[in-house]
């Protein structure tokens, strides 16, 4: 299953990152719960990363940047002096965070869940348990969110460092709304102590202009799969433009056929 993940099968890898976590010590019924993800695979066994080098369009989400005034005065994104000169067309980076409370009963850990994209091609992906105990949904989001902006600043690195042109600042979506608010607005206010470094990290990567965060709605959300477990029927809605199965025609007909089975029945 680990193997199968790294070769880019993500609808399997919350499932397996789940799973993983009773290796050394299995009990009754994880077998059984294995047994389900293999025949999941089975079923889609010809599933692989769409590659689509299309530029995706946000411009409904193209707004005016509001003036953060003298908050993070100074603060700019750091830019390596040594990058080759970009050649080729200019890419567009998304990414997509999402987290699930209380993911894990035993130590109640939330679980974080985030999808990078260049252009509309998946890139890398992310799926871990966060290390402190959260008691609300805002403080979990929030540090996806922080991870979210520290995995972009590497991932910018690397394309500048590959010589790969930039086609401006990288989109951030996620699906809470607060958080959103809270991290885009000069005025957004924060409630917890807590999270005033995770908070002040991702609204710093507002100021400079590097990252533009939105809201989406959460069935909308790809990074979804990487943090629940959700029915056939939700993990077509978001997996539908991210993997493609391969095939002949037949094994496509049958596929089809599978698919309006699972989406009419629900499961």
């Amino acid at each position: 299953m680990q193997w199968c993940s790294g070769l880019g099968r993500i609808d399997i890898v919350s499932a397996t990152v789940t799973m993983s976590r009773f290796r050394p010590a299995p009990r009754k019924g994880h077998l059984h719960h294995v047994k389900r993800i293999y025949s999941f695979l089975r079923n889609f066994k010809k599933g692989s990363i769409k590659f689509d080098t299309a530029v995706p369009d946000y411009s409904e989400f193209e707004a005016d940047r509001p003036q953060w005034g003298h908050r993070y005065h100074g603060a700019t994104e750091d830019i390596p002096d040594d990058a080759p000169e970009p050649k080729g067309k200019p890419v567009r980076s998304t990414t997509y965070v999402d987290e699930n409370l209380l993911h894990d009963f035993v130590t109640g850990r939330s679980c974080t869940g985030i999808l990078h994209l260049l252009n509309k091609t998946v890139l890398d992906y992310f799926c871990k348990r966060q290390n402190t105990v959260a008691t609300a949904t805002y403080g979990s989001e929030l540090v996806a969110a922080q991870i979210g902006v520290d995995q972009i600043i590497d991932i910018r690195y690397t394309l500048r460092m590959l010589g790969v042109p930039l086609d401006g600042p990288a989109w951030m979506f996620g699906d809470n709304l607060a958080v959103v608010n809270s991290s885009t607005v000069p005025s957004g206010k924060l409630a917890k102590r807590a999270d005033i470094l995770n908070w002040h990290r991702v609204r710093e990567s507002q100021a400079i202009g590097f990252v533009n965060f939105c809201y989406i709605k959460g069935t909308e959300n790809p990074a979804d799969i990487l943090t629940k477990h959700t029915s056939v029927t939700n993990w077509y809605h978001v997996m539908k433009n991210l993997l493609d199965w391969r095939g002949n025609q037949n094994e496509t007909d049958d596929f089809t056929e599978f698919e309006r089975e699972c989406l009419n029945s629900g499961e």
